[in-house]
């Protein structure tokens, strides 16, 4: 999808405003390698620019490492739910919910259920 300029084909210019430095290298040798797209130099004008901040970075790390049935109790967690009730309401052993709870606490690096919670809303996993 490159523009064409004076009949000739003119390259798309992104820019990366990434704070990452690893996912920006990625990124950036992702899009040196597409055709017709070329990465902006720092402070040039870009007709695209994907810029993402460091909390959704961090978000995006954090979602990845949670399992669907972590996602599940976090959700439950949100809610004010017991180690019991997550429990009758997945249909799982209360020990297997506590499991879950404390595995979250740990990912999230939280101090407690109510910290967890509280992280994953800062971090953009769920949304209160």
């Amino acid at each position: 999808m490159s523009a064409v300029h004076n009949g000739a084909m003119k390259p798309i210019v992104v820019a990366l405003e990434i704070e990452d430095e690893a996912l920006s290298q990625r990124l950036f040798a992702a899009l040196a390698a597409a055709p017709d797209i070329r990465v902006a130099e720092r402070g040039e004008a870009a007709d695209v620019a994907l810029v993402l901040p460091e909390a959704a970075q961090h978000a995006e790390a954090t979602d990845s490492t949670l399992t669907r049935r972590e996602l599940e109790v976090l959700a439950l967690v949100a809610e004010g739910a017991s180690n019991k009730l997550i429990a009758r309401r997945l249909g799982i052993s209360v020990h297997t919910a506590k499991f879950h709870v404390g595995s979250l606490i740990d990912k999230l690096d939280a101090t407690g259920r109510t910290d967890a919670v509280a992280q994953a809303a800062r971090l953009g996993v769920i949304h209160l």
